[in-house]
């Protein structure tokens, strides 16, 4: 039987702000972009999900932002999901493979097969040439010397231009596109559609905004975000507050907060919980449990009242998200 908000008339959400984004470039890298193509829903879509009503309700919007916020607090996904949005990017391979392995989304990607690869890659500034991190071992530390980022920088121009010119070679000896792609290094660029609900978006921006993520995708991850806050703008306060601002504590580390708080040094804190600071041979260590804990807080002391903590990546240099960089 039909419920009392069944007449109630329907109409497709539309954010003026989120509407003047679509099918702008938003430019990240030298030659990549970030562009809006549509989205379906807004923070009201939210709201009626939760409700399970067709109308607006009669709510008021100080209601529906606590509703929102109760419901992200609490990991109620679905009403999220309500919310879709979809966009078009430009990328390099190897961040279209770092991101890529977020898979609740709906990919359509460019094809090598079908057409030919353009003649552009990726070039890191020198800032971004740097040592292996000693605390993260999938990322970037320290800055190393100009003579070793210079070379580095020289052999990666040398070795596209070669690949790009072997890959028209073999294009023009009758090779097929897709065997003739195999040249390319993952530094060229490919672009894909992506869609994706908000809350797979939630969670791809608070592994992709991290600190530690890749220098790269988090200038992407950082212009989708700006995107999504068009349209979702009560939804992302609360995502930031509660997720990229937001501390989780396991049993032992609250144990050792427990300590804390009873008067105990960090250290004497961390020890009475079984979390290590030290190796066998009596070393300090570098990672592990307690020295996130200590991480954590460093960054709790860092936040202001009443404000985010800004986050860095204590073993170097973290650049800003959302810089971008001119086409060369």
């Amino acid at each position: 039987m039909p419920g009392p908000d069944a007449e109630a008339p329907m109409a497709r959400p539309s954010v003026p702000a989120a509407d003047r984004e679509i099918g702008v470039r938003r430019p990240v890298l030298a030659h990549g972009f970030v562009t809006l193509v549509d989205y379906m829903g807004d923070d009201a879509a939210i709201v009626q999900a939760a409700r399970v009503s067709y109308g607006r309700g009669t709510k008021s919007v100080r209601d529906d932002r606590g509703l929102i916020r109760y419901l992200l607090r609490h990991r109620h996904t679905t009403p999220f999901e309500m919310v879709e949005l979809k966009f078009l990017v430009r990328l390099p391979i190897f961040v279209a493979r770092q991101w890529i392995r977020h898979r609740s989304s709906s990919t359509n990607e460019y094809s090598a097969r079908y057409s030919v690869v353009p003649d552009e890659f990726e070039l890191p500034p020198p800032e971004e040439v740097r040592h292996q991190s000693t605390r993260n071992r999938q990322g970037r530390g320290e800055p190393l010397e100009t003579a070793v980022v210079d070379r580095f920088r020289a052999d990666l121009e040398k070795v596209a231009g070669e690949a790009y010119a072997a890959y028209e070679r073999a294009l023009e000896a009758g090779v097929a596109r897709e065997t003739a792609r195999l040249l390319l290094p993952v530094a060229y660029y490919t672009q894909w559609y992506w869609k994706v609900n908000l809350w797979n978006l939630f969670h791809f921006l608070s592994l992709r905004l991290d600190p530690h993520a890749q220098e790269e995708i988090r200038l992407y991850a950082a212009e989708v975000s700006a995107l999504g806050r068009l349209v979702c703008p009560v939804a992302f306060e609360a995502f930031d507050e509660f997720v990229l601002d937001g501390l989780s504590l396991g049993r032992r580390e609250q144990r050792a907060l427990q300590a804390l708080l009873a008067g105990a040094t960090p250290e004497a804190a961390c020890r009475d919980a079984g979390l290590p600071l030290t190796r066998d041979d009596g070393r300090p260590m570098t990672s592990g449990e307690g020295v996130e804990f200590l991480d954590k807080l460093a960054r709790l002391r860092r936040t202001p009242a009443g404000g985010a903590s800004e986050p860095g990546d204590p073993d170097g240099p973290v650049s800003t998200p959302g810089r971008r960089r001119p086409a060369a």
